[in-house]
């Protein structure tokens, strides 16, 4: 089953794919009939009855129409449709969409919030385990949705510090990454963002260590968010946050400032 995924939706994938079971075997319809009419293979259709994958519309479609279930099991897709964040991130993403003030320093790729949707689409299509195409569909759309706050939220003070790794990754490609630069231009030159280069050499040890994100609230809450491939922990503990805090104030100050970084990633652009 998938890690990413929260025990509501697994519970789910396991309601469902009981439910289809349950239709199948009291309409005397085998697992490799259904299988095979879906144009699965049998054990991915066990898997899914079973819970371990998310039924398919396709499997929900075919088995309503072989079990005779009127629509009851195609219903159910309502309920199984990708969560558009991983478990292990949705709290942080419910601070930062309510946060007035969010600091980002990545070190290895673009931050989401400043992500074209050609670079999303690369990243998360090619997660591992590989995600369903509705999963990957979902979630670059859930991540384009974030960055309306850019320009929605005008109060709220975006400060990006992105290392120089980051713009020469080549992420989706070549014309994909040159778009991204661009990207990178143009919502930097918002009033309430900024977007600073770290060149390579700058900050030593501190700034190979990973990304990380500052949030603070209206309520003047202050949270450190650090994210890696397979976990993330987002810090209330004053004395962590302090620390990460003392950290990125030490990458911003080696930072190349807003106009010189802006000029860099132009130039990164134009070698592309």
């Amino acid at each position: 089953m998938a890690s990413g995924e929260s025990q509501q939706a697994q519970q789910n994938w396991r309601y469902c794919g009981g439910q289809i079971k349950l239709w199948r075997e009291e309409a005397g319809v085998s697992r490799q009939a259904l299988a095979g009419e879906a144009g699965y293979d049998g054990e991915y259709v066990k898997s899914m009855e079973c819970g371990r994958r998310r039924p398919t519309l396709r499997l929900l479609q075919i088995a309503d129409q072989l079990c005779g279930a009127r629509g009851k099991l195609v219903a159910a897709h309502e309920f199984l449709k990708p969560e558009p964040f991983p478990a292990r991130s949705q709290e942080y993403m419910a601070i930062e969409a309510e946060a007035i003030a969010v600091h980002d320093y990545s070190l290895a790729l673009i931050p989401g919030l400043l992500q074209t949707k050609a670079y999303a689409q690369a990243l998360i299509s090619e997660s591992c385990p590989p995600l369903d195409d509705e999963t990957v569909g979902e979630r670059v759309r859930a991540r384009l949705a974030r960055q309306e706050a850019l320009t929605r939220r005008t109060k709220t003070v975006y400060g990006f510090v992105v290392h120089e790794a980051a713009l020469k990754t080549r992420v989706g490609g070549r014309a994909a990454m040159r778009q991204q630069l661009d990207h990178l231009l143009d919502v930097g030159a918002l009033r309430n963002v900024s977007v600073q280069v770290l060149p390579f050499g700058k900050c030593g040890g501190l700034a190979l260590n990973g990304s990380f994100i500052l949030l603070e609230t209206a309520d003047h809450e202050r949270f450190a968010y650090v994210e890696g491939p397979e976990t993330s922990v987002l810090h209330s503990d004053a004395g962590k946050v302090s620390d990460l805090a003392q950290v990125h104030g030490m990458i911003r100050m080696q930072a190349l400032g807003v106009e010189e970084s802006a000029a860099f990633i132009g130039k990164v652009a134009e070698e592309l």
